[in-house]
């Protein structure tokens, strides 16, 4: 074990535990823009490249919670460490993959490492710089987290254009194997709770989600009546619902349905689904209009995107200002109207030759929105959780969030498909626009139900520090869209 990571420079800690929630960022928000060289490069349907985004969302939010547990169990910078090994190799997998199936599973991969090491990362941050530090340590966390998802368009359309899409995952080798000897050689090893794993619950959970999501992807293509869609609807609502009959037997759960008793974070993760789902669903759709409709470039199209994604870096450190004075609903539910408003403009200004400038104003909009509800809802989350509860019920709110990534990408491409979208300039927006018009509906069910939460929820000081850095992990973790896929 390395000397105490308490004496040695904050500035090699945070970059120990930084750089790899740097490239797990960076690296969403890539692939989401590098989709239509994928398409063209490797033949792929549109079916493929949503789940090009979900195996990576679906196994990242299938093993969160098991990651926290085996963090707890086998050493937390062990985990982070595996994480960071794993995400290493699976992009090497990436890179060399030809087939869209290659890429598929080697993206499932990748999701497992990302799991491992991008909750752990604050974990680990927190555990190895002192109470005095650890709020600049948590600020300087945040503002490398946003900037991953800010500068991965930019990144990964300059790549795509002066490379290939190859060039993307080629990116995380340099940046792996520098993290691993920083983190073996500056963090320290950090326990908790050795509870039994519960890998029934792991096994039911995750073959439940990824049933559910595969009928919905199939549903247009091989019939919503099909024996296919049929029996992923079906069979994932019936693993679902064994999945929760046996966690609130089991002595130690994957998910601890206790925590639901609380109303603050019962509402906080009602919301982290469905505003997922309605923006992430949104992104994922609007990506492709910008370069498949609008012919532009894959690093223009980063660019153009930059008013959304920088958006969060200027406001989030003024929510944090606010929240202590205004509570977390006011925020919340702002933020979530503002980003309704912002798809709904979206949808009733698109047409094939739109000036980008009519976008601006709605890409502000949305990107302040997400700003708004990033921060507390990490908050509302954690507000009346104790601090040894802190781990599952961020882990839980990031489960579910990703599983609203996954969701809305296959609920809204189900309606594109359906609206009769083809993955051609000309057959693009008219069914696009339906799409966003339901992704703004989702913002504002969400908006709706953001309105049941407390009228204030201010975390304890343990809380808000992670609530802080939560903020960029859920920006983040949509560059699993701009953060999710």
């Amino acid at each position: 074990m390395p000397p105490s990571s308490r004496t040695r420079p904050l500035g090699l800690v945070v970059a120990a535990a930084s750089l790899p929630m740097f490239m797990g960022m960076l690296d969403n928000l890539v692939v989401t823009n590098a989709l239509p060289a994928l398409a063209t490069d490797l033949n792929a349907s549109l079916e493929e490249l949503q789940w090009f985004v979900n195996a990576y969302s679906l196994a990242f939010a299938s093993f969160i919670l098991m990651a926290v547990a085996l963090g707890d169990r086998f050493g937390r910078r062990r985990i982070f460490t595996s994480g960071v090994v794993l995400f290493t190799v699976a992009s090497v997998l990436c890179a060399l993959a030809d087939t869209p199936t290659q890429l598929i599973a080697a993206r499932a991969v990748q999701g497992i490492g990302a799991a491992a090491l991008l909750p752990r990362s604050l974990a680990t941050l927190a555990a190895n710089v002192s109470p005095k530090q650890r709020p600049l340590a948590i600020g300087i966390w945040g503002g490398i987290s946003g900037l991953g998802v800010a500068l991965g368009p930019v990144i990964g359309g300059a790549v795509v254009d002066g490379m290939s899409w190859h060039g993307i995952f080629w990116l995380n080798v340099p940046v792996g194997l520098i993290a691993i000897p920083l983190i073996l050689g500056v963090l320290r090893e950090s326990r908790g709770d050795r509870v039994r794993l519960d890998l029934l619950g792991l096994a039911l959970g995750m073959a439940g989600v990824f049933g559910l999501v595969f009928g919905i992807v199939r549903g247009n293509e091989a019939g919503w009546t099909s024996p296919q869609v049929l029996t992923g609807l079906v069979g994932g609502t019936v693993l679902m619902a064994a999945f929760l009959a046996w966690e609130r037997r089991v002595s130690a759960p994957l998910l601890p349905l206790g925590l639901f008793r609380d109303r603050s974070f019962t509402v906080a993760n009602a919301v982290g689904l469905i505003f997922s789902l309605g923006m992430f669903g949104s992104i994922f759709i609007l990506i492709q209009y910008l370069q498949v409709v609008q012919g532009y470039s894959p690093l223009r199209a980063g660019v153009m995107t930059m008013p959304w994604t920088m958006a969060p870096l200027v406001v989030a450190p003024i929510t944090g200002m606010l929240m202590p004075r205004l509570g977390t609903r006011v925020l919340i539910v702002s933020g979530l109207a503002a980003q309704a408003v912002g798809l709904a403009w979206i949808a009733l200004v698109m047409t094939p030759t739109t000036a980008y400038a009519t976008f601006v104003p709605a890409f502000v909009l949305s990107g302040v929105g997400m700003a708004l509800v990033f921060a507390p809802s990490a908050t509302a989350v954690l507000a009346h959780m104790r601090e040894e509860d802190h781990a599952k019920a961020s882990g839980t709110n990031s489960t579910l969030r990703e599983i609203g990534v996954a969701l809305g990408i296959a609920v809204l491409t189900a309606v594109f498909t359906g609206a009769g979208g083809e993955f051609t300039p000309t057959g693009y927006t008219d069914a696009a626009v339906t799409a966003v018009s339901v992704g703004a509906g989702f913002l504002a069910l969400a908006t709706v139900v953001g309105l049941a939460l407390p009228r204030h929820s201010r975390a304890t000081d343990s809380g808000r520090d992670t609530a802080r850095a939560r903020a960029a992990d859920a920006v983040a973790a949509p560059a699993s869209i701009p953060a999710g896929a």
